[in-house]
């Protein structure tokens, strides 16, 4: 999801097209990936100006049974991200416990920009270099941004719902981050890349 939907953006800032827009032309025969991209964005206020520094990226996907359309909404300052918003569409089909899948995504949510921003596993003489979580960088709840999660009536079979909230965050945030700077991410964690910029 991260090089597809990283890619995309591209392809749609290469032809001066709205990342949106581009990407529904595309979803024409896929009316489920459609419409929750056209929920996540409403939702997320797309195209509503940002101030200087701030920047909306956007993603969709379809995996496990069940589509997803992510907006995140960061801060560039001095090199440094912070996630303030995400906003979440999903359609994983007849949603039997709507509590359970607000959940499940908004930790999706959290373990991907933990992995986007920070989390990486080093090899040093044939050895892992992290042990735990006091050398192995994870979202803190001062940072977690507020997670708005919308779930679209659907009467398709039920999806998975653990992974997707995870795989679309990525290139939504990173795609977020060259809206706010014009730099564009393609390797995870972002981690030390808007400090060379």
């Amino acid at each position: 999801t991260f090089v597809v939907e990283s890619f995309i953006d591209e392809l749609a800032a290469h032809a001066g097209v709205d990342p949106v827009k581009y990407r529904l032309d595309l979803l024409g025969n896929a009316p489920r990936a459609a419409n929750v991209l056209q929920v996540a964005t409403r939702e997320a206020r797309w195209g509503s100006p940002l101030p200087k520094g701030k920047g909306r990226g956007v993603s969709v996907m379809h995996a496990f049974g069940s589509y997803l359309g992510v907006v995140a909404e960061v801060t560039v300052e001095g090199g440094e991200v912070k996630v303030d918003r995400v906003v979440c569409a999903v359609d994983c089909g007849m949603a039997v416990n709507p509590r359970t899948i607000e959940a499940q995504i908004q930790g999706g949510v959290v373990f991907g920009i933990t992995g986007a921003l920070y989390s990486e596993i080093t090899i040093k003489d044939g050895r892992v270099e992290q042990s735990n979580f006091t050398d192995y960088r994870v979202l803190r709840l001062n940072e977690t941004p507020e997670i708005v999660v919308h779930i679209v009536k659907s009467g398709e079979a039920p999806g998975g719902i653990g992974e997707p909230g995870t795989s679309a965050l990525a290139p939504a945030l990173t795609n977020a981050i060259f809206a706010a700077t014009g730099k564009r991410i393609r390797k995870l964690p972002v981690g030390e890349q808007l400090k060379t910029a």
